[in-house]
């Protein structure tokens, strides 16, 4: 090898290690990697920032924001008002919603699916008396699968369809991977509602009087003349008993006390620490006239005679509050909001509430001005939890933006117009329409998925023009030598695949993609199978909560552990790869 291959390796070795890491955000490293690799002459300066007008990062951000309208216009909810059924089984409610999850998802960003359907599914757990964690990771998964039958259903389909247009010609179109990958997902699909569900392991996180998820730790503080101030906080267990709420201890100037703090006299100011649920946390306030944690806020908040409302949403990788406080961020003072409690999975928080460092997954319980949810929620950059009514904002528009859409998709299908286009007419479309407000346009793109791509599409491109990509490829054939072409076509897979689980799947595509281009050219045959095995392996991350969004967002509210996903994800990628070999062996031959 070269001396620059040995830099390009070694660079996205330093990549790959620093995204399964986890330290760092994926957008950063990949920035980070990009910059360094234009100072080491890997990318030439001229073409450091061609991966931002790509067109398969334009797409990417299109669809965030046309998918952004078509919530917001409650064409989705047209359809998924009319799923909430508690009397079904659990195996045909997972059908039916999975179904739906996966048709919205071809058509529509998948993380933007499930956001839409989350909420449903949670009512819909809540009415049936069972716990959401069993239908919200096979929801999670049918989004994810049926991303894979359309050009603009997920990200991968997007790249590898734009590497397809760079190096043999011509672009992948919008049904090009409906049979194949459209397979995947109906297998998929039949999978998760007929057996998956039942490999969940089930816990105790939803009975028939449980109204949320888990319980939040949350804080309350004494108010001054308070008639407990002088009381044992021992004195105060029946009361909360009663109203089904845990304490778990108090903070005084600025330190925590558990274990013998049952015998602590309270005293003005003090926090007590609670865990319960937002119903048996109001009502132990209010039976025992305490404080909000935040009680200056509270009194402005009172004073400005608005009401309050209590809202939870589920925090997303990407939130601005995650990996912060909403102490640094200025939760209360930018957006009148007070954190009254935090959720993670049944873990205890050691610190303050508020000071505490958010996760992606956590679930808040937030209290704001009536009428504001939204626009602190959008800021926040957060999943509400609960169907609040916050998702319809113009509904006498619904079929409007479905008609738009549904042209643009048809134009785009017959060639008639090239796809950026046509989704930039929507999106100019739904502004001038007021579907979309203009001045929260932006708010709907996600940036760092954006920037990842901008950043990772020269380096992908600097491998393939310094012969790295071949290097890549004859290792694979030499490992595969001897094999059927379906055997060589699953060694693939797989690597992409367990490469996916673990790193984003966009970087995934854009590295595994034009290896496959160079497998097929070496062994002298089609380079499409090779395309379609690398489009669906790098949809097809099932095995943790962090090889795709919509695994870490169902984190939380699902009540799951890291070690969770496996139990359905393996036989699920196992059954994936088996049906789609033959299907990529009949509609795409060698």
């Amino acid at each position: 090898m070269r001396f620059d291959q040995y830099l390009l390796f070694g660079l996205f070795g330093v990549v790959f290690g620093l995204l399964l890491w986890g330290r760092y955000r994926y957008d950063l490293v990949a920035f980070g990697a990009l910059m360094v690799a234009v100072v080491l002459g890997l990318v030439p300066t001229k073409d450091a920032f061609a991966g931002f007008g790509h067109p398969a990062t334009l797409v990417v951000a299109l669809v965030l924001i046309v998918s952004a309208g078509l919530v917001r216009s409650g064409a989705v909810f047209l359809i998924t008002r009319s799923l909430v059924d508690a009397s079904r089984s659990l195996g045909a409610h997972i059908a039916i919603m999975g179904g739906v999850g996966a048709v919205l998802s071809a058509f529509m960003n998948n993380v933007a699916a499930l956001a839409l359907l989350m909420p449903v599914d949670i009512q819909t757990a809540k009415k049936a008396g069972r716990g959401p964690g069993l239908s919200l990771m096979p929801l999670s998964f049918a989004t994810i699968l049926g991303g894979m039958a359309t050009l603009i259903g997920t990200p991968p389909n997007i790249i590898i369809a734009s590497i397809r247009e760079e190096q043999l010609g011509a672009p992948f179109h919008m049904f090009d991977f409906a049979p194949v990958g459209g397979v995947a997902a109906l297998v998929g699909l039949a999978f998760v509602a007929l057996v998956g569900w039942r490999l969940i392991p089930q816990r105790d996180n939803g009975t028939s009087d449980a109204t949320h998820i888990a319980p939040y730790m949350a804080e309350l503080t004494v108010p001054e003349g308070s008639a407990l101030v002088g009381q044992r906080l021992g004195a105060l267990y029946p009361e909360a008993e009663q109203a089904d709420v845990a304490i778990l201890g108090l903070i005084r100037q600025g330190k925590r006390r558990y274990g013998r703090a049952a015998g602590a006299v309270v005293q003005d100011g003090d926090t007590l620490v609670l865990q319960a649920s937002p119903e048996a946390l109001d009502e132990f306030r209010s039976a025992l006239s305490l404080n909000f944690s935040d009680a200056a806020r509270q009194e402005k908040l009172e004073a400005a005679g608005e009401g309050l409302e209590l809202v939870e949403v589920v925090v997303p990788e990407d939130a601005r509050i995650t990996g912060r406080s909403a102490q640094s961020i200025g939760l209360a003072w930018r957006q009148s909001t007070v954190l009254m409690g935090l959720s993670r999975q049944g873990a205890q928080i050691t610190g303050h509430i508020r000071q505490s460092e958010i996760r992606a997954g956590d679930i808040l319980l937030l209290l704001c001005p009536r009428g504001r949810a939204r626009d602190v929620i959008d800021w926040l950059g957060c999943l509400p939890l609960e169907d609040r009514g916050l998702d319809v904002t113009a509904n006498d528009k619904t079929w409007l933006a479905i008609g738009m859409f549904g042209a643009a998709v048809l134009a785009a299908s017959l060639g008639l117009v090239y796809l950026p286009v046509a989704l930039g007419l929507v999106m100019v479309g739904y502004v001038l329409t007021g579907i979309l407000p203009i001045g929260q346009l932006y708010d709907h793109v996600e940036w760092p998925v954006v920037v990842l791509l901008g950043s990772m599409i020269p380096l992908g491109a600097a491998l393939e023009t310094s012969g790295g990509t071949e290097i890549l490829a004859q290792g694979l054939i030499t490992l595969t030598s001897g094999l059927p072409a379906w055997g060589i076509l699953a060694v693939l897979m797989v690597v992409t695949m367990t490469l996916s689980d673990v790193l984003n799947n966009t970087a995934t595509a854009i590295v595994a993609a034009p290896v496959g281009i160079q497998m097929a050219n070496t062994l002298g045959v089609s380079a499409d199978p090779f395309l379609m095995a690398v489009a669906v392996a790098a949809s097809a991350a099932f095995l943790t909560p962090i090889g795709h969004k919509n695994n870490t967002l169902v984190l939380g509210p699902g009540g799951y552990r890291f070690g969770d996903y496996w139990r359905i994800g393996l036989p699920l990628e196992i059954l994936v790869v088996a049906v789609t070999i033959p299907a990529i062996l009949i509609f795409w031959p060698l």
